[in-house]
């Protein structure tokens, strides 16, 4: 009764292929971006913004990427941590050894670096698929680790790789506090969320979804392999880099290349396979999920155990996480392999019935 298009007529191929084609999509998506931008921020504290706020939106940034890899056009990468690490060590080389370089051309050039290793490791992919890929994109991660640690001229020849970064500004407001570092990742996010949502509507969308259901049956209507696969690599390893900047610059300040290990790119991957594969809306759920599910635990696990007069330690509450990481994807895998964001797809149809049975 309340989520209905009776009577949105549209009368233009605009109207009819915009974003949002729903009158109460948009008015919940505009609802939701202004509490983001002034409600939040009135109500949130600094343990918020630090612990959950700011990762949660970097973390999403970095699931749209990988999802446009692996969901869209049907590419398993095991690489996007190593994707993040050249776009955080990418990004740092450029902020300090050219004077004045402001910090959002850096985050942009961080990413063309991640853009050019994503292509260089996505060459495979024009020949294996499937297992065979996913490790030699895995192989990304264990050369990043190598070279990062190595080659001294990554790090400015410090011995140990960690390197670190202050005094942020953007035109000339300081990224200091938590608030301004929320808004700032916020504001990244939403412009990058609407570009690759636009991106995957468009032609190119079409042509990845495409390689992602038949590759062969694509090459035979018109569709190069080759463009579509290495154009994914390229976007995708772009918004990752990115996101492992802003990892790099904003939440972590200081860091080495431990701070981008394989497990990065695990977590990655389940964010994609829990939200949802093939879809951007997936990609906020499963970072939320990943994200807040650890704190969850380390919150309310002691306490339902103390119920039962069961003591957990530290330990047993991380061995705990990773056995319920593993029994979700599974699940997941099993019963709904489209994730979260089918379960919301579906309550919205529902909701277009509702009170209706049919």
């Amino acid at each position: 009764m309340f989520y209905r298009e009776n009577g949105q007529f549209k009368t233009s191929y605009r109207a009819d292929q915009q974003i949002f084609p729903i009158l109460q999509d948009r008015i919940a998506i505009g609802l939701l971006l202004l509490a983001a931008f002034v409600l939040v921020p009135a109500l949130a504290s600094d343990y918020l913004f630090r612990a959950i706020l700011v990762p949660f939106l970097i973390f999403s940034l970095a699931a749209i990427g990988v999802n446009i890899l692996v969901g869209y056009c049907g590419q398993i990468s095991l690489g996007s941590g190593a994707f993040m690490a050249v776009g955080a060590y990418g990004a740092y080389n450029f902020f300090v050894r050219i004077p004045g370089l402001p910090l959002i051309p850096a985050l942009i050039l961080g990413g063309l670096c991640a853009m050019a290793f994503g292509i260089l490791f996505g060459l495979p992919s024009l020949r294996v698929k499937g297992l065979y890929l996913a490790v030699a994109t895995l192989a990304a991660q264990f050369f990043a680790d190598w070279m990062f640690l190595r080659i001294k001229w990554f790090t400015l020849d410090t011995p140990s790789g960690s390197v670190s970064v202050s005094n942020l500004q953007v035109f000339g407001w300081p990224l200091e506090s938590a608030l301004s570092k929320y808004w700032f990742c916020l504001a990244i996010l939403v412009v990058v969320a609407l570009l690759a949502k636009n991106l995957v509507r468009g032609a190119i969308g079409r042509e990845w979804m495409a390689i992602r259901d038949m590759d062969v049956a694509a090459a035979v209507i018109g569709i190069r392999p080759m463009y579509a696969k290495l154009s994914a690599f390229a976007v995708s390893s772009f918004i990752v880099g990115v996101a492992g900047a802003l990892w790099a610059f904003v939440y972590l300040g200081a860091w080495e290349p431990a701070a981008f290990s394989v497990d990065y790119s695990f977590r990655l991957l389940f964010m994609v396979i829990i939200g949802g594969l093939g879809s951007i809306m997936g990609s906020f759920f499963g970072a939320a999920f990943i994200v807040v599910l650890p704190i969850a635990l380390n919150q309310f696990l002691p306490l339902l155990m103390g119920l039962f007069g069961i003591e957990i330690s530290t330990a047993g509450i991380s061995h705990a996480e990773l056995m319920i990481f593993g029994g979700l994807i599974v699940w997941f895998l099993i019963v709904e392999p489209h994730g979260l964001a089918k379960l919301w797809s579906i309550g919205k149809q529902k909701l277009r019935l509702w009170p209706f049975p049919h």
